[in-house]
Formats: C-alpha cells, sequence, structure tokens
C-alpha cells in the first residue's frame, strides 16, 4: 500500500511512473485465445473484442469483470475565473459539488444506471489557484499534494475507475496545458466551455496566450506545466490514472479537462495511458485536436461538453458488456455448434 503523503512531490511521482507495472501478456493471451472459441464469427463484436483483451490485460486477470466500477469526480477552482473566460461565477463549483452530494446532477443519474460507485472529491474550493498569467496556479508542493490525493481515490476492491471533474474556467486551464504539451497557441485549443463566444472567447485564448509566455521555460517539465497551468482537480487526476496503473485498475477518462490533466503523464512515460480509454469526444473542440495528439480513439461521439466523469459513466456499461460477453458467451465446443473448420 501507498504512503500517499510521502510521495507528495514530483521526485517521487516520476519515479513511480518510471516503475509502472506494463501490460499483463499472459492475461492478454488467454483472453485472445478464448475469443477465438467463442460462438461468433471472428471479429463480430468489433470494438467490444479489442476492450475485453483491454480489460483482462491491465487487470491481469481473464475473463475480466466490472463488478465495482467507481466513478471519481474532483473539484477546483481557478484563478483565472475572474479574467471574464467562463460564462459562469466561480462560486458555480460549489454549487454542483453540493448538488452532486443531494443527487441531482447528471453524473448521479448515469451512476445509477451504471450501478456504480460515485465519490466527489472536493478541492480546496475557498482557495482558487493563483492567476496563472501572473505566475505559478499552484507551484509544485501544492501540485504534488494535489496529486497524492487524487491517488487516494483508487481504493482497494475498485475494478473500473472513471475519472471527471468539475471547475469553473476548468477548460481554460486544460487548453494552456494542452498547448503547453504539444503546441499551438490559445486560439488553437480555446472553446466555448460553459458557453463564451465572440469577445468572450476571444478574451480566453488572450488569456492562455499570458499564462504560456509566462510559463514557457517550464515547458519541457511536463508535471511543472500542470503546476503552473493547472488546478487542484487536474493535478489530482493524474494522481488517480497514476494510482490506478500501480493498482491495475483500468480508466475511463472523461472529456477534454480529463483527458488534458491525464496527458501530461505521457511526456514522462509514451506508454503511461495504456490502462486508459477515452469515453467520448467532446464537442469542446480542443478535444478533437488533443485525441490525436495522444492516438486514442474516443468510445462515443454524442456532442457532450458537460464534463463531471458524464461521458465516462456513461461508458460503463459498454465497457461490461464487453466483459460479460466475452465470459459469458458459450464457446464453440460448449455449445455442440460446428466451427468453420
Amino acid at each position: 500500500m501507498l504512503d500517499h503523503q510521502s510521495i507528495a512531490s514530483f521526485a517521487e511521482m516520476r519515479r513511480i511512473v518510471s516503475e509502472f507495472p506494463g501490460p499483463d501478456l499472459a492475461a492478454a493471451q488467454e483472453a485472445q485465445a478464448r475469443e477465438g472459441q467463442l460462438t461468433k464469427p471472428a471479429g463480430a463484436l468489433g470494438r467490444l473484442e479489442e476492450l475485453a483483451a483491454w480489460l483482462a490485460t491491465w487487470q491481469g486477470k481473464a475473463p475480466p469483470a466490472i463488478n465495482h466500477p467507481r466513478v471519481a469526480v474532483f473539484a477546483g477552482n481557478h484563478g483565472v475565473a475572474a479574467l471574464g473566460v467562463s460564462a459562469f461565477p466561480a462560486e458555480v463549483t460549489r454549487q454542483m459539488v453540493l448538488n452532486f452530494t443531494h443527487g441531482g446532477a447528471a453524473v448521479n443519474q448515469l451512476c445509477r444506471n451504471a450501478d456504480a460507485d460515485l465519490r466527489v472529491y472536493e478541492m480546496s474550493l475557498d482557495q482558487p489557484t493563483r492567476d496563472f498569467t501572473q505566475g505559478p496556479a499552484l507551484g509544485e508542493v501544492d501540485a504534488a499534494r494535489a496529486m497524492a490525493y487524487g491517488m487516494m481515490s483508487v481504493e482497494p476492491g475498485i475494478d473500473l475507475l472513471c475519472v471527471g471533474e468539475m471547475g469553473i474556467a476548468n477548460t481554460t486551464a486544460a487548453s494552456a496545458i494542452a498547448a503547453a504539451l504539444f503546441g499551438g497557441t490559445g486560439t488553437d485549443w480555446a472553446g466555448p466551455g460553459t458557453g463564451v463566444h465572440g469577445a468572450q472567447l476571444a478574451r480566453k485564448a488572450e488569456v492562455i496566450d499570458l499564462g504560456l509566455a509566462r510559463h514557457k521555460a517550464s515547458f519541457d517539465d511536463p508535471l511543472a506545466i500542470l503546476a503552473n497551468l493547472g488546478g487542484h482537480e487536474l493535478a489530482a487526476i493524474a494522481g488517480a490514472v497514476i494510482a490506478a496503473r500501480i493498482a491495475r485498475v483500468p480508466v475511463i477518462l472523461d472529456g477534454f479537462a480529463t483527458t488534458a490533466a491525464a496527458s501530461a503523464l505521457l511526456k514522462l512515460d509514451p506508454h503511461a495511458l495504456d490502462h486508459c480509454v477515452v469515453a467520448h469526444c467532446s464537442a469542446e473542440p480542443g478535444h478533437k485536436r488533443l485525441l490525436e495528439k495522444i492516438a486514442k480513439k474516443p468510445l462515443l461521439d454524442f456532442g457532450m461538453r458537460l464534463g463531471e466523469a458524464s461521458g465516462a459513466a456513461l461508458c460503463i456499461p459498454i465497457l461490461r458488456a464487453a466483459a460479460l460477453c466475452h465470459s459469458g458467451m458459450a464457446t464453440f465446443a460448449e455449445a455442440g455448434v460446428s466451427d468453420k473448420g
């Protein structure tokens, strides 16, 4: 078991990522062998077959199973919200956290539909990050602590982790992180977020560019990018992804902000997100661009851009269906059905 307080430093995070376990090849081979014996033409279930093999590979068991999925929503506030980059004020973050607690949000209904455990992690809502156009949003100490906090969401017994976020102005932070990691300007990455258009969208792009210019010297260090441009909830998502890899828990990433936070890990290890799938392609335009950069094909494209892990929770039944088809279907021999010979 990890002592999360003892690893609250970037040096320890880098060490843990450098020691990531790889895929369980024995489980992968066992799943592949079973897939070839099931009562269907090869490839007839399309991507469900791929997902079943992926689950077995990263759970480290064949057949895979999804019995205890967790949806983790991390909530944080951003100093750049004061610069007019969002259609909603920062206090909406706390109000939405209360809505989650009272069961009134979309993600609550989607978790009920998926029979999933929902946990909401409120992170320093009374202490927003600093305005990243003026200095580091978090700094290394606070960012590492947020990552360690996110790691604690991966508790024993869960077999699938969905990660999402809530935070007014966090698409501004996510756009800045994506631009710092993969290049481009505020105009390239900024989207409507909570619903900004025209002059307000141009202001959002300008704020991103100001942040990029201020922190350009740190762009060779992905964790420094998270610290300088990110937020408590975004750093926590990166930590949760790290802990899930160690615990052999597959991960569903939600939308743009979640994917941007996790993508920082790819600069430490190009295989750091192999245990992750992306739930959906957000209507936030930067998400499609980001998915191309990290070579991830989303499971769905429903025009969603809500955040709060809604897309990830929606995908739990799909992954459960993949696991159940793989484990529950009869083989040709068991069913007495003639193979193609």
